[in-house]
């Protein structure tokens, strides 16, 4: 299982720009580690630019720091990078106090080991 804690950032609809977020925690177990590296091979061999993976939160010990609060609806989103072809993921979501979009800095897949 991997564990990250990383930057965050959160985004209402009427913004331009995302605002930081402290922290966002959650770890990556064997399953979902599988599930992004198939979305990976997926996406370089459709050329398509991004897939969501849902996530059941439960299972990823997700917690967040004080400014941001509790998340709903999250999902994992995968994309190619255009400079090396390399699969990236970050955790998306909605903060549950006002819907605004909240998102993780990315990582990349095969950092999974």
């Amino acid at each position: 299982m991997n564990t990250f804690t990383l930057e965050g950032w959160c985004k209402d609809d009427h913004a331009k720009r995302a605002l930081p977020i402290e922290r966002i925690h959650f770890k990556i177990n064997d399953e979902y580690h599988l599930l992004l590296e198939q979305a990976e091979e997926e996406l370089q061999e459709n050329h398509n630019p991004e897939k969501y993976v849902p996530i059941d939160i439960s299972t990823m010990e997700l917690s967040t720091s004080n400014d941001c609060g509790s998340l709903k609806d999250c999902k994992i989103r995968v994309y190619i990078r255009n400079d090396d072809q390399r699969g990236q993921f970050h955790l998306v979501g909605h903060r549950e106090l006002d819907n605004c979009l909240v998102y993780s800095n990315a990582v990349m897949i095969d950092q999974l080991g």
